[in-house]
């Protein structure tokens, strides 16, 4: 865990407590994890250099580290180690309390590893660091974009028969322009019907449109990413009409799609036109970057000072899928340590106001 006292406005930014939305499992397995469980498995890589593994370029690259990651993930052990390590790096590297996680499902089933194989791995290594850390989690599945609808729901129904109580969602990623989300629409139905909640990938790489489709015609709660809702003002002006929730990712749609600069990154056009607008780390250990190091690096980015940064904390409590009690608690845990931080932040020259 992050301790001692705040000497910059960077280690406040690294201590505030967070909440993530938007994180996917397979993309926070260490890259030394992942070098072992590949020797384990008798999976060959593309290098034997740990520190080139994730080196890519496009996120059709990406996805197929993504992919090669997914596929060292075996035994109940490999995902409980796995779902622990990327927990604890939240924790020590951004003060982390919080987080619903993807994870893709068929990418493991296909494979042959048996769903609660999957379920049960994750679930314990969740608890361990829970015990451990303090830091809560819970599971959201995701759709593989590319799979078919009737894998989709297929997926849909072993999710909800070995449901366990942390797995609460259903959402879908993957490469977005080739298929549109209303190719999922059963799918994401008979989620609904089965309690689970819904959020969706939406405007990465396709049309504002999808926005609006996700919400419409799949019943989303959230929407993943969304950056390309600012091609359309009637888009932008009915989510802020309607508060939905954005939960975006600065450093992995800045390498992947060309925003290097943060300043110019559509996250900040975002915030100024009023949409709710949490920050994630996406794929932390595939980018080198972890949620501390998001906030390190956008809320400068955007000219963020101590309340927009705790707007941007307190945003990710509203926008959880936590129960009236849970989500209270958590909040005044919160807001508690905020108060404690900017007391500090406040004594040091020069910091922002």
């Amino acid at each position: 865990m992050i301790t001692g006292p705040i000497t910059s406005f960077d280690q406040y930014l690294r201590r505030v407590p967070k909440v993530e939305l938007h994180c996917h499992f397979e993309g926070t397995v260490r890259a030394s994890t992942f070098a072992e469980l590949a020797r384990k498995h008798g999976t060959r890589l593309p290098t034997e250099d740990v520190g080139r593994l994730y080196d890519y370029g496009t996120i059709y690259q990406f996805l197929e580290i993504f992919a090669l990651v997914s596929s060292t993930l075996i035994d109940r052990e490999d995902f409980a180690r796995t779902a622990y390590e990327s927990l604890a790096d939240g924790a020590e590297l951004g003060n982390l309390r919080y987080r619903e996680m993807f994870f893709n499902p068929t990418l493991h089933t296909r494979r042959g590893v048996p769903m609660a194989t999957c379920v049960e791995g994750l679930v314990e290594g969740i608890r361990a660091a829970e015990a451990d850390y303090g830091v809560q989690c819970r599971l959201i599945a995701d759709i593989y974009r590319q799979d078919d609808p009737q894998t989709a729901l297929a997926m849909v129904d072993e999710v909800l028969a070995c449901r366990a109580p942390e797995v609460i969602g259903l959402g879908m990623d993957g490469a977005e322009a080739p298929d549109p989300p209303e190719k999922f629409k059963d799918a994401f139905a008979r989620a609904r019907r089965g309690g689970l909640r819904l959020t969706s990938h939406a405007a990465e790489d396709g049309p504002a449109a999808n926005v609006l489709t996700c919400l419409d015609e799949l019943g989303c709660e959230r929407v993943d990413h969304g950056y390309h809702v600012l091609a359309s003002p009637a888009a932008v002006a009915r989510c802020r009409d309607e508060g939905v929730f954005f939960t975006c990712c600065p450093t992995s749609t800045s390498v992947v799609y060309g925003w290097p600069e943060l300043s110019a990154h559509p996250i900040r056009a975002m915030v100024e036109a009023g949409l709710r607008v949490t920050l994630n780390s996406d794929d932390p250990t595939m980018f080198a970057t972890d949620i501390g190091e998001e906030y390190a690096r956008m809320c400068p980015a955007m000219g963020a000072g101590p309340q927009e940064v705790r707007r941007l904390v307190l945003t990710g409590v509203e926008a959880a899928w936590l129960g009236g009690p849970e989500r209270a608690a958590l909040r005044a845990e919160l807001e508690a340590e905020l108060d404690r931080l900017d007391e500090q932040l406040a004594g040091l020259p020069g910091a922002p106001a």
